[in-house]
């Protein structure tokens, strides 16, 4: 049998989601209403205050092209996670590495992208593989700062999956720090996140790292 488990647009917090006892588990959220109209409009004052002039054919929709762009960075989809029944006993690690995002820095609004690596080590049911990447991308359509990101991803898959094992580890490049204040060019910011076994044993945390390519480019 089958398991679903539904993340609607713009979850907020675990605490929302309820089991049942059929086989779908549903988190409920109305997801955040986008007004175009009004985003250009703010998009328009913003750009005049800072002395953007918007009377040429090139900078004429320019507004409304911002409130696009940001509508698309925070626009996502309800999500279902299929899980299926963990029939072979598979006990060992299970890991996606280098899945690309893409989110806002919630200080300044500005880019932060890079890939995360998941993975877990099953109990009684294990994930449709994609699903990872998917976790991934619903958490990742919104403001964001990439230590809770690292943490909302975790902890989605280790209440909702069940698994003897969940670790998470995102790598980013700020464009918030490399294209303005400090401008560190080419500086890659690392997190971590695991729980259940990987947490407690130092070897499996290895193995997770080791598997994931971290220091791989490294003599």
């Amino acid at each position: 049998m089958t398991r679903e488990l539904t993340l609607e647009p713009q979850e907020p917090a675990a605490s929302a989601v309820t089991e049942r006892t059929r086989p779908d588990l549903r988190l409920a959220n109305a997801g955040p209403h986008i007004d175009l109209a009004a985003a250009e409009h703010a998009a328009a004052g913003l750009l005049a205050a800072l002395g953007i002039q918007l009377d040429s054919e090139s900078t004429r929709d320019t507004p409304a092209r911002m409130a696009r762009a940001y509508a698309e960075l925070l626009e996502t989809e309800p999500l279902r996670l299929t899980t299926f029944p963990n029939d072979g006993g598979y006990d060992e690690l299970v890991l996606a590495r280098d899945i690309p995002f893409r989110t806002l820095c919630e200080h300044h609004l500005l880019p932060f992208a890079g890939v995360a690596h998941v993975g877990y080590v099953p109990g009684e049911r294990i994930l449709g593989l994609s699903k990872l990447a998917r976790v991934v991308e619903h958490y990742a359509a919104r403001p964001q700062v990439q230590e809770r990101l690292t943490k909302q991803v975790a902890d989605c898959l280790t209440s909702r999956l069940r698994p003897r094992a969940v670790g998470v580890v995102l790598e980013a490049e700020h464009t918030c720090m490399t294209l303005r204040g400090v401008r560190s060019r080419g500086c890659v910011t690392v997190t971590s996140a695991f729980a259940g076994t990987l947490r407690d044993d130092a070897s499996g945390r290895a193995e997770f790292l080791a598997l994931a390519g971290m220091g791989r480019g490294e003599d």
